[in-house]
């Protein structure tokens, strides 16, 4: 078996992608001339995260206060921006990262030629058993978790409570309808434009979180499952298309227009809505409109899966990488400052109380996740009632570049779901040959 094509060369496969990325080149062209003459160590960091760029832009700046030998450029490109594509184009075009984000097997094997070995660091053996297996070849580890994150359906509580809805018992899809429904039914007096808002412009959203709840089983909650599979099957399609439909349909239209902030900030945050598909990321971004709301009004739902009613996807969402074609003393540098974000004392308070992370490493036993989400998607993980994070498995680019296109095609009525299933199908299929 075949997996998916080593990358070949980041130049050319940016000669056939139609993205084009303006504006995100580092702003010191003379920064690693500096670190040549020994006067300082610059590290240009590369990162997908938008909702904690401020505050790690924060913790940089202690970073540079504690060292002031080192300078670090962050570069953040994420949200309704397509990351990885932003990436090649920085590395093609001469100007490569020396820290940059990966999302699992299949960047690993993209990146190759560009990932150091972390194995030595502090954070890599404080890692949480099963954080680092993706990222891990010949007992090399070759990228650094960013946390744990879980998602599902945030709810804004007073909305239910109102509407006469008690969250808890909503575990399977028929409770869902039904709740939505409640919902539908009394918008005008609960002060709703509707129960949901779906950012479907987001083809990530579609194609790598709301599909992993449906394929985890798939590939038996194991993300190298999916990255050894030579197909997908859609055992679980009709669940999934179920599930998307019930949004669209209760969805603040046009949803194929409506991007991450507008749902998060514009519709939710604004209580214009009861329900969105997202995961504790999302906090931040609340609590920037509305402290209150983010603190005392958000709780999370499951997606309901037959047979994993009460279950929630938890995992990696993107890893550290350090570029190994880096000077050698700007390498130190960035494996310096990864191992002070997670591991310092400093480190670890603000990750847990500024960037609202649920740990991926031992060692913070003492520290409290400070936000309800978080605390709501921890205590899941610590039953054990969560749901594998596959989608990083599939092919490069195959969750939102083929799965959540194919989907977006489906909501604008151009393809049936039938359609869906066979195209992103071959896709895989292809990819893999």
């Amino acid at each position: 078996m075949k997996k998916s094509k080593v990358f070949k060369g980041i130049a050319t496969a940016l000669l056939a992608s139609t993205v084009a990325l303006t504006g995100c080149s580092f702003s010191s062209d003379d920064s690693k001339a500096n670190s040549a003459n020994g006067d300082q160590v610059t590290v240009d960091v590369f990162q997908f995260k938008v909702e904690f760029k401020d505050k790690f832009e924060e913790l940089v700046a202690k970073y540079e206060e504690e060292n002031p030998d080192v300078n670090i450029n962050v570069k953040t490109v994420g949200g309704g921006n397509d990351y990885g594509a932003s990436l090649k184009t920085s590395i093609s075009s001469g100007d490569a990262p020396d820290i940059f984000n990966i999302g699992g097997p299949s960047d690993l094997e993209q990146y190759q030629d560009y990932v150091a070995d972390l194995s030595e660091t502090d954070a890599a053996n404080a890692a949480l058993k099963g954080t680092l297996t993706s990222v891990t070849q010949e007992d090399s580890v070759y990228g650094l978790p960013y946390n744990q994150e879980g998602y599902g359906l945030i709810y804004n509580k007073k909305v239910f409570e109102e509407a006469g809805i008690n969250a808890d018992e909503i575990l399977t899809h028929e409770d869902l309808v039904k709740a939505v429904e409640t919902l539908e039914s009394k918008k005008d007096e609960l002060g709703i434009e509707a129960p949901f808002a779906l950012p479907a412009k987001e083809a990530w959203v579609l194609g790598n979180h709301l599909s992993n709840a449906f394929l985890a089983d798939e590939f038996n909650h194991d993300i190298m499952g999916a990255y050894n599979a030579d197909t997908v099957e859609f055992a679980m399609g009709d669940q999934m298309k179920r599930f998307l439909d019930l949004q669209q349909e209760y969805s603040i239209q046009p949803t194929l227009s409506m991007d991450y902030s507008q749902q998060v900030e514009e519709n939710f945050s604004l209580g214009k809505t009861a329900m969105i598909q997202q995961g504790n990321w999302v906090y931040n971004s609340v609590a920037q409109m509305d402290q209150d709301f983010a603190e005392n009004n958000m709780g999370i739902l499951p997606i309901p899966v037959e047979g994993y009613e009460g279950s929630i996807p938890v995992g990696v969402p993107m890893y550290w990488a350090v570029n190994k074609q880096s000077d050698e003393e700007v390498v130190q540098a960035s494996k310096d400052f990864l191992d002070w974000m997670y591991t310092s004392d400093f480190g670890k308070k603000f990750t847990t109380e500024e960037f609202k992370f649920i740990p991926a490493y031992e060692g913070y036993e003492n520290q409290e996740i400070s936000d309800p989400l978080s605390k709501e998607i921890y205590e899941y993980a610590s039953n054990g009632n969560t749901l594998g994070w596959v989608f990083m498995g599939a092919p490069t680019s195959w969750s939102d570049g083929e799965l959540g296109v194919n989907m977006q095609a489906y909501l604008a009525g151009d393809i049936t779901w039938e359609e869906v299933e066979k195209k992103s199908r071959e896709a895989w299929e292809k990819a893999r040959q």
